[in-house]
């Protein structure tokens, strides 16, 4: 199966019971749910592509009350290392009228863009993307490409990727590409759900880590050694304090949906990234070196799910947590 019908694939699959939840609308948990499952049950790479639809099309929602057509299939490309960013100049000739229709964007500002993005994941996959560019004032902007549409180059040049290697998240080089801002300046930053959404890939990380689980608690049921049983102990605590603070999260979310959920999300995510790491460690002692080399579905996962983790940057997230914490008057209570 190719990028393009798995990416369908995963959105059909969530009809006809209805569209994924919007965060912080008021069933949150259940988005997330069904982050988990197809993490669980379809791995990391199928679940990263997922995402970043259904966070595309919470961003559209949220920022230009849009709600796409239901035969587009969207990314959101934001990493902007310095030798690949994205230069937009208005374009009031261009015709988008066809991509605003698509995309259900009724006040877009036509735009060209030129450059390149990088860490464009599912690009030969997608049918629009949304992806931050710079005008000449340099403030970020959010534009809406159609990927079919003229001015655009897929490539995965230097994408040499073992772990996560199916998301060919190689560049994007755009030549005078026809796009329609979505919102005002820095509108993807400064939105209420920008971190709704960071949270949730905490739960895509959860649910990627389950397999490793219930292939611990299968070989522990077939030889009961005791070693196995220790670190399947030590699995369900964390996998279940996890699910409690992802359920906790969600809430706070629906409850507070246009607070700054900056420190939730974060303390979220480091909570999760080192309970996910846990697992990968122990599952590992009880598994051993076969089933990472005789069963395919365990080693694609010991291959994708560390890189789909580095998604967190790790001690820097902690340093940036701590800092925000440091201000506050929260005194760990019950």
């Amino acid at each position: 199966m190719n990028l393009r019908d798995t990416i369908r694939g995963l959105i059909d699959s969530q009809r006809p019971s209805g569209d994924i939840p919007l965060p912080g609308h008021g069933h949150t948990a259940a988005r997330w749910q069904v982050f988990a499952t197809i993490a669980a049950t379809q791995g990391p790479v199928a679940i990263k592509l997922f995402e970043a639809h259904a966070d595309a099309l919470a961003i559209l929602a949220e920022v230009a009350g849009a709600c796409p057509g239901r035969d587009t299939h969207w990314a959101i490309w934001a990493a902007e290392p310095p030798d690949a960013r994205v230069r937009a100049r208005p374009a009031p000739d261009v015709d988008a009228q066809t991509l605003a229709t698509r995309a259900d964007i009724a006040h877009g500002k036509p735009l060209l863009l030129n450059g390149r993005k990088a860490w464009c994941s599912g690009a030969g996959g997608v049918s629009h993307a949304l992806l931050t560019c710079h005008g000449d004032d340099d403030v970020a902007v959010l534009a809406a490409i159609d990927m079919g549409g003229p001015g655009v180059t897929i490539t995965t040049d230097g994408w040499h990727a073992v772990g996560m290697a199916d998301t060919a998240s190689g560049d994007v080089l755009l030549h005078d590409c026809p796009a329609l801002q979505v919102g005002g300046p820095r509108a993807y930053l400064e939105r209420p759900g920008f971190w709704h959404g960071g949270a949730g890939i905490a739960a895509c990380w959860y649910g990627s880590v389950l397999p490793l689980a219930w292939a611990v608690r299968d070989t522990m049921r077939k030889h009961g050694d005791a070693h196995a049983a220790a670190h399947l102990g030590a699995i369900d605590g964390d996998l279940h304090a996890a699910a409690a603070l992802l359920r906790e999260t969600a809430a706070w979310i629906d409850a507070n949906p246009t607070e700054d959920a900056f420190v939730a999300a974060m303390r979220l995510r480091t909570a999760v990234e080192a309970a996910v790491q846990r697992v990968l460690h122990r599952a590992g002692n009880v598994l051993g070196a076969g089933p990472l080399c005789r069963n395919a579905r365990l080693a694609s996962l010991y291959a994708d799910l560390p890189v789909f983790l580095r998604q967190s940057h790790a001690e820097r997230d902690l340093a940036v947590l701590g800092t925000a914490v440091s201000h506050t008057d929260c005194d760990y209570a019950l």
